[in-house]
């Protein structure tokens, strides 16, 4: 790639960064760019996923941001590592022309006007020279039609924790020998919890590992619809071919098969012979097997015969390193305390984790300011908390004078294993204000008052922050109590 070309791929990986930050990912820079043909910039992505990613959800963006760099009509053509069938002598001439042109433009052309071209006139950009041939491979060969797999769904990328340890283990265990360990593969829980991201993430694995494996990845909604369709046209064979031919069946959200008997009939038969042959099934569904309202029994009993392993809602340090592990993919500069806020504000589940993070990015984005505390919490809409001013020292002997007096208890009550509420309570907040204001690291903290673990401060700290949001009484308190410190009072 020219020294043109760089700058100019360069320009347009910070205009996406600053411009459209909920669709940028790390691996961006790993895609490598081709050069322009035709007025359009072939773009290949190492991985089919990451290719499915950039062509489902950022064709505009990068259309944009080309023409937005080079003040030229460029669009963008994503092509995957299967995809580039041979490649054709590239037009030096051109490429040359083009890369110079917008080089120019990056440095000395305002933004929005465009340049002319070789013929003129303004808008679309002609080159010359031979194309390179081009296929594009269809992911409906490896997994199906209906469920394309998501580039950020990956054991990478997958944070285990104490509510997902079984799943993911037996995840990692198929992809070594699929159809021989936990067949089938029942996973379960609540919706946003990670069940289809560790679905798509054995495809992926078994896809890398073995890439002449044939997987089916479906919803149950299209498993139900290519039924009825097959029975309508009478092409039922072609459908037994489809879903009985595959060395590894996966359906999301089996739960809708309820009440369904024709399609449940079916669902037995392609059900045994996959499990006959030792292909590989794994069914996911917000309850257990025999949860499910109006399941055959058979079915139930063949899906509860392999591992049925559940997904819980994640505890507070594990949701602490799923923000992490999301800002960090998608190349967000997220500091601790920011992870640390959003994990105690949310607990629902890690869709609504990943929609705090775009909100934050995108209100440092519009606000053109570094993610920190106080932005973060503008974004969430939390009440703002002044922090002190660099150098101001607040002690944790300071909190807990201010607490102490405010709530009219002892340091020595904060200390001692009572647990009503009139001293559970000023001691939750300490712990909110120790973690807020001062270093101590958890176990510090909890040790400070009473020789408690970091489990209970971090309890603390969450209660605190979602009890502020509902009881007026207790946001007053601690409101006043920051003031104090801060000087304000």
């Amino acid at each position: 790639m020219s020294e043109s070309d760089r700058k100019i791929w360069s320009a347009v990986l910070t205009h996406l960064r600053e411009n459209k930050p909920a669709l940028c990912r790390k691996w961006f820079e790993d895609i490598e760019p081709l050069g322009i043909q035709g007025g359009a910039m072939d773009l290949c992505a190492k991985q089919t996923a990451h290719r499915d990613y950039l062509t489902g959800k950022c064709v505009d963006a990068f259309n944009d941001a080309f023409q937005h760099i080079t003040g030229h009509l460029v669009s963008v053509r994503f092509l995957g590592p299967d995809d580039l069938v041979a490649a054709a002598p590239k037009a030096k001439a051109a490429k040359k022309a083009i890369g110079a042109s917008a080089a120019a433009t990056i440095s000395t052309q305002p933004q929005d006007s465009a340049p002319a071209n070789t013929n003129g006139t303004t808008g679309a950009v002609t080159t010359t020279g031979p194309k390179r041939p081009v296929t594009m491979s269809h992911s409906s060969k490896r997994t199906g039609d209906d469920l394309s797999l998501n580039a950020d769904y990956t054991f990478e990328s997958f944070v285990q924790g104490p509510n997902n340890r079984l799943a993911h283990a037996a995840a990692m265990s198929i992809c070594d020998k699929p159809g021989q360990s936990y067949n089938p593969l029942f996973v379960w829980g609540k919706s946003g919890l990670g069940k289809t991201h560790l679905l798509q993430a054995i495809c992926q694995r078994i896809l890398e590992t073995t890439p002449g494996a044939t997987i089916l990845y479906i919803s149950c909604e299209g498993f139900i619809t290519r039924f009825l369709e097959a029975v309508h046209l009478g092409q039922m064979d072609s459908f037994r071919h489809k879903f009985r031919d595959v060395d590894v069946l996966v359906v999301d959200d089996i739960h809708f098969l309820t009440n369904r008997e024709r399609t449940q009939e079916e669902f037995f038969h392609t059900f045994n012979d996959l499990h006959l042959a030792q292909k590989q099934i794994i069914l996911s569904s917000d309850r257990e097997p025999n949860e499910i309202p109006g399941l055959e029994e058979r079915l139930v009993s063949r899906f509860a015969a392999g591992l049925v392993a559940p997904i819980d809602p994640p505890d507070y340090e594990t949701r602490i390193e799923i923000v992490r592990n999301k800002a960090q993919m998608r190349g967000a500069n997220l500091p601790n305390e920011v992870a640390a806020f959003i994990a105690s504000r949310i607990d629902s589940d890690v869709r609504a984790l990943e929609g705090a993070i775009t909100r934050i990015q995108v209100q440092a984005s519009t606000d053109h300011q570094k993610i920190d505390l106080a932005l973060a919490r503008e974004a969430l809409g939390a009440t703002p908390i002044k922090q002190p001013a660099p150098g101001a020292g607040i002690t944790i002997q300071a909190i807990v004078d201010a607490v102490t007096a405010h709530f009219n208890v002892t340091l020595a009550a904060l200390q001692s294993k009572r647990r009503q509420r009139s001293i559970a309570e000023p001691r939750q907040v300490c712990m909110f204000l120790a973690r807020e204001y001062t270093r101590f690291s958890l176990e510090e903290i909890g040790g400070y008052f009473g020789g408690r673990d970091h489990t209970t401060v971090l309890h603390a700290v969450r209660a605190i922050t979602k009890r502020r949001e509902t009881d007026e009484n207790l946001a007053a308190a601690v409101d006043h109590i920051q003031r104090q410190l801060n000087g304000d009072i």
